[in-house]
């Protein structure tokens, strides 16, 4: 007896698509848009308690101490040859990424701005997409207009200039800059490999370069002493390593292996009107008709862009 499943029933037609082929694709997506826009709220939670390089530091070395024993007891596999490729990537990735976004939040830009900025992501990484031998369909540029309009509709609703400066805005495109970098480095040059020991080559290198700049700008020494160790803190770095350093990053790579770069990043169109939502619940943060409006439209743009 054959132990290949069957293509046809009796009648010839095709069974019906499993739950596993239909939900699960589009869970995963939405799984990650939820988890990745939580990073403001703990950048609202944390910031506070300790400087934005320290905090990233401690979040870096939580994800080591978390993983690193759990790839010695698994013995899983190291991207043996891999290891400059997943380490530069992984640099611009976090350390970029992270580091620009953090820090001008600290400078005082408004987390709402910071995310339309960031938000140009899908639009630089369709620019760039004959670099890695992707092409972007007319209905993915329309997908991406959308998605922008819909992100600058709902930062429009909760705007806030106070703070801003020239500094604090050279972050934030430094950090747009890293991260789409890093997402079309990884994409073209290390898109397979095992996501255990890959991320701990990562972060490992992302604490190489963030440790001289938190020594030098921040005065961090060996007790930490520039940190307040509140609960609000203990809890953004615990959510900040478990979730969004392991959970978020596995899923995102995750989907880079799997579908084309402009796809994953378009996703990110969906953050800002989640993390408004979640400021909303959490904090009673202003959420008016227009936010849902571009909400809706950062939706049909995302749809446009995913879409096969």
């Amino acid at each position: 007896m054959s132990n290949l499943p069957a293509a046809a029933g009796a009648s010839g037609q095709a069974p019906k698509a499993s739950f596993l082929t239909t939900v699960a694709p589009m869970a995963l997506p939405a799984f990650f848009v939820l988890l990745w826009s939580t990073g403001f709220i703990v950048a609202k939670f944390g910031l506070p308690y300790a400087p934005p390089l320290t905090f990233l530091l401690l979040r870096f070395l939580g994800v080591l101490v978390i993983l690193l024993p759990l790839v010695l007891i698994l013995r899983a596999p190291w991207p043996v040859g891999q290891f400059r490729q997943i380490a530069v990537a992984g640099i611009l990735m976090q350390a970029g990424y992270l580091a620009g976004v953090w820090c001008a939040i600290k400078l005082g830009m408004p987390a709402g701005l910071s995310a339309l900025i960031v938000g140009m992501q899908p639009v630089l990484t369709a620019c760039a997409a004959p670099l890695i031998g992707e092409s972007v369909r007319p209905r993915q540029w329309l997908g991406l207009f959308f998605g922008l309009l819909g992100v600058a509709l709902v930062v429009y609703a909760k705007i806030n200039l106070v703070g801003l400066s020239v500094e604090s805005v050279l972050l934030c495109v430094f950090a747009l800059l890293s991260m789409t970098a890093g997402t079309m480095y990884q994409k073209r040059h290390c898109p397979q490999f095992d996501l255990r020991t890959g991320t701990v080559v990562q972060f490992a290198a992302s604490i190489v370069v963030v440790l001289p700049f938190a020594l030098y700008y921040e005065g961090l020494d060996l007790h930490f002493s520039n940190v307040q160790w509140t609960a609000n803190f203990i809890g953004a770095l615990l959510w900040s390593v478990l979730v969004l350093s392991i959970g978020a990053i596995f899923l995102l790579f995750a989907l880079i292996r799997r579908s084309d770069a402009t796809k994953v990043t378009g996703l990110l169109y969906l953050t800002p009107p989640t993390t408004a939502v979640m400021a909303w619940l959490m904090f009673g943060e202003a959420f008016n008709m227009l936010g849902i409006a571009g909400m809706l439209v950062a939706v049909v743009g995302v749809v446009f862009v995913v879409k096969k």
